[in-house]
């Protein structure tokens, strides 16, 4: 990402000369106050918004200039996992994780497969049949990220993943993030829990009124 600025408008400027690199298989947090910009940076990079200017390269494509054609192909790409969650009430977790996988058109047979697989990953097997609101909120979670990833995405987003979660849930979330980088994806967390931040010793690219004010070039 290189000298990027965004606006929500004439007279609402977000993020502000921007220019940041991160890593393939790099885990790395984003943090910053409310309203820093950590979320739209998010949205820049998986396509959710426009930039002004500047240059954005995802999965070796510049988006910021891809035609819309073009642009559904690199979100497969890129898995999001949202504070709220977004799961779809009258469906089960399988059916929840799963709907990615049936958009695209995948045999139903693999698409069983691969749930499967990506309930084991998030020690959900025991409740695939199971509607999200008979599930905790840490459970919830684990289901959104099994769903982020149902693609095999090289990279994953997550917006305040544990924002509505206690400690003991938080840690468990963190730790299945980090496995997730441990399997080779490019993860991306923004989040205000510095506690976690500075347990974990990853990188950390601060935001503060749209700028980064350090992290935005990994360590020589």
């Amino acid at each position: 990402m290189y000298h990027v600025y965004m606006n929500y408008g004439p007279d609402q400027p977000v993020l502000y000369d921007i220019t940041l690199r991160i890593g393939k298989a790099e885990f790395a947090f984003v943090t910053g106050p409310s309203g820093a910009g950590k979320t739209s940076l998010l949205r820049l990079i998986f396509l959710a918004e426009p930039c002004a200017s500047g240059q954005i390269l995802v999965a070796g494509e510049n988006v910021a200039r891809l035609p819309e054609s073009r642009r559904h192909l690199v979100r497969r790409k890129i898995g999001v996992v949202f504070q709220d969650f977004k799961l779809l009430p009258l469906r089960t977790v399988a059916e929840n994780v799963a709907v990615g996988l049936e958009v695209l058109g995948w045999p139903r047979r693999q698409v069983r497969r691969r749930v499967e697989e990506m309930l084991r990953l998030v020690d959900l097997e025991h409740k695939a049949h199971v509607l999200p609101a008979r599930l905790s909120g840490g459970e919830q979670q684990r289901v959104a990220i099994a769903r982020a990833m149902i693609g095999d995405p090289p990279i994953l987003l997550a917006d305040e993943p544990t924002g509505n979660l206690d400690a003991e849930l938080s840690l468990q979330i963190y730790d299945l993030l980090e496995r997730i980088n441990a399997r080779g994806a490019t993860v991306v967390v923004a989040t205000h829990d510095r506690a976690w931040v500075e347990r974990t010793h990853r990188r950390v690219i601060a935001l503060e009124r749209g700028r980064v004010v350090t992290g935005g070039l990994p360590a020589a």
